[in-house]
């Protein structure tokens, strides 16, 4: 049983799994894929690092209802 729950994908540009719970830029300086290169999983990443997209809306949602 995997202690992973996080949203995973396949790159097949790096050949491994892929964190989806973090951002592009993070997954591409994880591993070592130089600036420009077509992404073949973009769009699937999450806009704030470790947390849905959904919940980060939530949150800025709800911070600008306080302001």
């Amino acid at each position: 049983m995997s202690g992973i729950d996080s949203p995973i994908g396949r790159c097949e540009k790096v050949r491994e799994m892929v964190l989806l719970d973090e951002t592009q830029g993070e997954c591409a300086c994880e591993h070592g894929c130089p600036p420009g290169q077509d992404c073949p999983l973009e769009g699937h990443f999450a806009q704030v690092s470790g947390m849905s997209d959904a919940t980060a809306e939530s949150i800025a949602a709800k911070m600008k209802q306080a302001k």
